[in-house]
C-alpha cells in the first residue's frame, strides 16, 4: 500500500552527542574532510549505504549504537573537538574581517541570489554549472568571511534522475525530497509558527511560501518552498522541480525568487536580527524581479518609480552567463503584464515601468517580448561577464541598450569564474599538499609553487599519486557502469566484461557537462574509426569516461547521448570508452581526480566560462580545450593543449570536422606520446613537468577565493558605496540624479558638434608633437557641467575606424549666447603610424558608473 503521507522522524541524540546535529546540519563537512571522516568513523557501510548524508546517517542509527557512541569517550572527545573547530569557524575573524579593518567601506551584507545552489549532492538543488558556481561562491565566501546571505528556492525533486533505457534513451525520474530529511531548518516566527513571504497572482490567488535556511559553513542559504498548505493545488507545483513546467510556470518561479526572495530576505532580518543587505548580487536574470520589489519598498517610503530606479540600480551587481540570445528567459510582454498590471499592480510602480525594464526596444529587438537580461542590465549598476572572452562577447551582444558606444565601451566587465578547491581537490592530494608542502585546504591557492620543488614530492612519488587516483575512478566507474546496465534491463550473467572495463595504466580522458548541443559531446565521434585506433592503440590507448545530462525537452540532446552510448556499447571498445549516467557532484568528486586529460570542445566562443576543467587541474589534471571561456584566457601552452578551432568556416558540418580532426591529431602526436614517454623507472618525466607546472601555476588563478575577492573590492564594495551615496540624507542625491537624469534626456536632442578645427601639426606628423583639438559645439539648455566633450583618438584602420582608441576631456574655454561654448585641449602623438581623431559629448555627473550610462552620445 502506498502511503498518503511521508515524512522524516529525526533521531533523539543522548547528550553526550547532540552536537552531531548541528555538525550534520552545517553544510560545512561537505568540503570539511576532518568532519565527514567522523561521521565515517560512526559506521563505515552505513555511511556508504547513505552516500555520505550525514543527516541520513544520524537517523538510521538505532539506539542501542548511539548508546555505545555517547559511552565512547575517544569518541565524544572527538565530537566535542569538531563542534570546537565548527564555532571558531564560525566566529573568528577572516579574510573579510581584515579587509573591512582596512577601511575600505565593504558591505556590511551582501545578498546573492541565483536559480540554483549547488552545495553538495545531498541537497540536490542544481542542473550544471550555474549552480555549481552559485555552490562554490558561497563556500568560498563563508571561508573567508564574507557576508553573503545566498537566496534560491527549494525544489521538491531537485533537477532530475538520469538512467537510460536498453536502447540507450535518457529516461528522467523525479524522487520527491523530504525538506525534513535535508539540512534545512524552516524559518520561524517567534511564536513557533513558519515564516511566510506572499506574492499576489493573477485571478486574485495568492502565492505563499515558507523559507528553509541551509547553513553552508557561515553563510545562511534561504530556500523558498511553495509546497505549503497555504497555497492551492497549483500554486503548491510552482516550486516542484527545477526549470520544470512551460513558460508561465518559469515565471512564476522567478517571481518567486526575485520578489520572494526579497521578502524571505526582510523576514530573515527582523527575526534573526542580521543586517539588511547593502548589496544585490543577481546571479543571471532569473532572479531580476528582486530589482522591482526594491523600487516597490522605496515608492512606498516616498520616492518616485524614478527616484528608486536609481537607489537600487545603485547597490545592484548583475552577472551574465549567457553567451548566446536563446540562452536567456524572455517571456511575452501580455504575461509579464498579467503579473504586473490590473489587480496585479504594484503599489506605485504602473505596469508600464516593469515592462519598459525588460523591453527590446532597440534595434533587432522584439517588441513582443520581455528580456530577464535586458531587466538585469537595465537594474544592475555593475554588470560582468564570467570570462575575459565572455565579457567582450557580452559587449557586443548587448550593445544595442547602449547605442552610439563602440562594444568596448559597454559597461559589462569580467570576473573569470574560479572554483572552491576544499571541495573539488582529492583528500589524498590535498594531504599531500598538507604534509609536504605545508598547505591546508584554505589556503592552498597561496604558495602551490612548492610543486615546481620535487624535492619535496619526487616524480616517483607524483606519478604514484595520480596512478592510486586513476585506479579509484577505474573501481568506481565500474561500479556505476554495472548499475546502469543492470537498470536498461542486463541481468548479471551478461555483465561479467564490466570486471574488464577501463584500466588503471591507461591514459584516462574525461568529459562530463550538461549536454546542450554547442557543447558537442559527440564531436569525438566525427571519425569513430580513428577514435576507435587512439582507443585500441597497441603501445598508447587511451580510454575515455563521459557523463552528462540533457534537459528534459531537448531531445536534441537526448540523442546525442543516444548516439555516444551506442558508440560506447559496442564489445570492440567498450573496454575503452563508457558512459556513466547521472552525472553529479559526487560522481563529479571521483571523476577530476582520476583523470589524467579533461577534453572541453565547445562551439566557440559560446562557453561563457566553464570550470570543470578547473577542477581537473587543481587534481593535477591537463586540460586539453578548445581555446573558450576561461581556457582562452589562462591556457599558457605547458599546462595542456588548446585544440585549433576553424573560425570563419561557415559550414558546421566542415567545421566539426576540422575541429574534431585536430582533436584526433593532438591526442594522437602530443597527448599519448607525453603520458607514455617513462624514463627507465617508469615514470613520464615531461608529462609531470606539465602536471608540475599546472598545479603550481594554474592552480592559484582558478581558485573562487580569487574569485570572490574580485567581486569584492571590483563589484561589491562600489556598488555599497554608491548605494549609501544616493541613500544618504533621505536619499536626496538619488532624487538629485534621477531629475538630472530627466533633464539630460530631454535636452539631448538639442546637444551637438558644431564644428572642431585643429592646429599644432605640420604636413609632416612626427612622434612628440602635440596636436590642439578645439570643438564648438551646442547644449541646449544643459550646461557645460553635465556633460563631457572629448576627443577620442587612437590607432585607425583603412576604412577610417579608430580600431585603439582612448578618450579624453576638453577644457571648457569660451561660452556664448543660446547655449553655445568653446571646449580645447592638446593631444599627445605618442605612437607611430595611421592616427585619426573624433569629437563627441556624452553625460556626466558624479553618480554615474560609466560614461554609457544613459545610452546617450552625440558625435562629430
Amino acid at each position: 500500500m502506498r502511503a498518503i503521507r511521508r515524512f522524516t522522524v529525526r533521531t533523539v541524540l543522548p547528550e553526550q552527542l547532540a552536537a552531531l546535529d548541528e555538525l550534520a546540519q552545517n553544510l560545512r563537512w561537505s568540503w570539511h574532510a576532518p568532519t565527514r571522516e567522523l561521521f565515517e568513523s560512526i559506521d563505515p557501510d552505513l555511511w556508504s549505504d547513505v552516500r555520505g548524508d550525514p543527516v541520513a546517517l544520524l537517523a538510521a542509527l538505532g539506539a542501542d549504537r548511539l548508546a555505545a557512541l555517547a559511552a565512547d569517550e575517544a569518541f565524544t572527545g572527538r565530537v566535542r573537538a569538531a563542534s570546537d573547530d565548527l564555532h571558531h569557524y564560525l566566529r573568528d575573524p577572516q579574510w573579510y574581517q581584515n579587509q573591512a579593518t582596512g577601511g575600505g567601506g565593504l558591505p556590511q551584507a551582501i545578498a546573492y541570489f541565483s536559480p540554483e545552489f549547488g552545495i553538495t549532492s545531498v541537497l540536490p538543488q542544481y542542473s550544471g554549472g550555474l549552480g555549481i558556481l552559485a555552490g562554490d561562491h558561497l563556500k568560498s565566501a563563508s571561508d573567508m568571511g564574507v557576508p553573503i546571505v545566498g537566496v534560491g528556492l527549494l525544489y521538491g525533486a531537485g533537477y532530475f534522475r538520469q538512467s537510460l533505457t536498453r536502447d540507450a534513451w535518457q529516461v528522467e525520474t523525479y524522487p520527491l525530497l523530504d525538506p525534513d530529511g535535508l539540512p534545512l531548518a524552516v524559518l520561524r516566527e517567534e511564536d513557533g509558527t513558519p515564516a511566510v513571504v506572499s506574492l499576489a497572482l493573477p485571478g486574485g490567488r495568492t502565492l505563499h511560501a515558507h523559507i528553509w535556511v541551509a547553513a553552508v559553513g557561515r553563510v545562511p542559504l534561504l530556500l523558498l518552498d511553495s509546497n505549503v498548505p497555504e497555497n492551492d493545488d497549483a500554486a503548491r507545483k510552482v516550486t516542484d522541480r527545477l526549470y520544470g513546467g512551460g513558460g508561465e510556470h518559469r515565471l512564476q518561479q522567478e517571481l518567486l525568487l526575485g520578489v520572494g526572495g526579497v521578502r524571505a530576505l526582510r523576514a530573515w532580518s527582523r527575526l534573526t536580527g542580521a543586517p539588511e543587505p547593502e548589496v544585490y548580487h543577481t546571479n543571471e536574470g532569473h532572479a531580476g524581479f528582486l530589482g522591482v520589489e526594491r523600487i516597490r519598498e522605496l515608492v512606498g517610503s516616498g520616492l518616485s518609480v524614478g527616484e528608486a530606479h536609481e537607489a537600487v540600480r545603485a547597490a545592484t551587481v548583475f552577472t551574465t552567463h549567457t553567451p548566446v540570445p536563446a540562452g536567456i528567459d524572455r517571456f511575452p510582454k501580455e504575461l509579464v503584464s498579467a503579473y504586473f498590471g490590473g489587480d496585479n499592480t504594484m503599489a506605485g510602480v504602473p505596469v508600464e515601468t516593469v515592462l519598459a525594464l525588460g523591453a527590446e526596444d532597440y534595434d533587432g529587438g522584439d517588441p513582443t517580448v520581455f528580456n530577464m537580461a535586458v531587466m538585469g542590465l537595465r537594474l544592475g549598476g555593475r554588470a560582468n561577464g564570467v570570462s575575459l572572452l565572455h565579457g567582450q562577447v557580452s559587449r557586443e551582444m548587448f550593445e544595442g541598450l547602449w547605442p552610439g558606444f563602440d562594444s568596448r565601451e559597454v559597461p559589462i566587465t569580467s570576473v573569470t569564474n574560479g572554483v572552491h578547491s576544499p571541495t573539488w581537490v582529492a583528500p589524498r592530494l590535498a594531504a599531500v599538499e598538507a604534509e609536504r608542502l605545508g598547505l591546508d585546504e584554505l589556503t592552498a591557492q597561496e604558495a602551490s609553487a612548492g610543486w615546481l620543488d620535487p624535492g619535496k614530492v619526487s616524480d616517483a612519488e607524483l606519478w604514484a599519486l595520480r596512478g592510486e587516483m586513476r585506479g579509484e575512478l577505474v573501481a568506481e566507474a565500474r561500479r556505476r557502469v554495472r548499475k546502469s546496465w543492470r537498470e536498461r534491463g542486463a541481468s548479471p550473467a551478461e555483465l561479467g566484461w564490466v570486471d574488464d572495463v577501463l584500466s588503471p595504466d591507461v591514459l584516462t580522458i574525461g568529459f562530463a557537462r550538461r549536454v546542450p548541443t554547442y557543447k558537442r559531446l559527440t564531436l569525438m565521434l566525427r571519425d569513430t574509426e580513428r577514435l576507435k585506433a587512439l582507443l585500441l592503440h597497441p603501445e598508447r590507448p587511451v580510454q575515455l569516461i563521459v557523463a552528462g545530462k540533457s534537459h528534459p525537452a531537448d531531445d536534441s540532446g537526448k540523442r546525442l547521448i543516444q548516439q555516444l552510448v551506442r558508440f560506447a556499447d559496442d564489445p570492440e571498445v567498450r573496454h575503452r570508452i563508457v558512459f556513466l549516467p547521472n552525472y553529479d557532484i559526487g560522481m563529479a568528486q571521483s571523476l577530476y581526480p582520476g583523470c589524467d586529460v579533461w577534453l572541453n570542445n565547445p562551439l566557440r566562443p559560446l562557453e561563457a566560462s566553464g570550470t570543470s576543467g578547473m577542477k581537473s587541474a587543481l587534481n593535477g589534471g591537463l586540460n586539453l580545450s578548445i581555446e573558450d571561456g576561461w581556457w582562452a584566457e589562462w591556457y599558457d601552452g605547458e599546462n595542456g593543449w588548446g585544440i585549433p578551432t576553424a573560425d570563419g568556416v561557415e559550414d558546421a558540418d566542415r567545421r566539426d570536422d576540422l575541429e574534431a580532426a585536430a582533436l584526433y591529431d593532438l591526442v594522437e602526436s602530443q597527448v599519448a606520446p607525453a603520458f607514455y614517454g617513462r624514463s627507465a623507472d617508469g615514470v613520464p618525466g615531461r608529462w609531470l613537468e606539465m602536471v608540475r607546472h599546472t598545479l603550481a601555476t594554474l592552480g592559484p588563478k582558478v581558485q573562487a577565493t580569487r574569485m570572490v575577492s574580485e567581486y569584492v573590492h571590483g563589484l561589491y564594495a562600489p556598488a555599497a558605496q554608491a548605494g549609501r551615496q544616493l541613500a544618504a540624507d533621505g536619499y536626496a542625491a538619488a532624487k538629485d540624479l534621477a531629475g538630472w537624469k530627466g533633464h539630460v534626456r530631454g535636452s539631448w536632442p538639442q546637444v551637438r558638434v558644431d564644428h572642431v578645427e585643429s592646429a599644432g601639426i605640420g604636413e609632416a606628423v612626427r612622434v612628440g608633437d602635440r596636436l590642439t583639438v578645439r570643438a564648438y559645439v551646442s547644449l541646449g539648455p544643459l550646461s557645460p557641467d553635465d556633460v563631457d566633450v572629448q576627443v577620442v583618438h587612437g590607432r585607425v584602420t583603412e576604412a577610417d575606424v579608430i580600431d585603439e582608441f582612448t578618450a579624453e576631456p576638453l577644457a571648457l574655454v569660451e561660452s556664448y549666447e543660446a547655449g553655445r561654448h568653446a571646449f580645447a585641449g592638446d593631444v599627445g602623438l605618442d605612437t607611430s603610424g595611421p592616427f585619426g581623431y573624433t569629437v563627441r559629448i556624452v553625460p556626466r555627473h558624479g553618480h554615474l558608473a560609466s560614461v554609457a550610462e544613459l545610452g546617450l552620445v552625440a558625435n562629430a
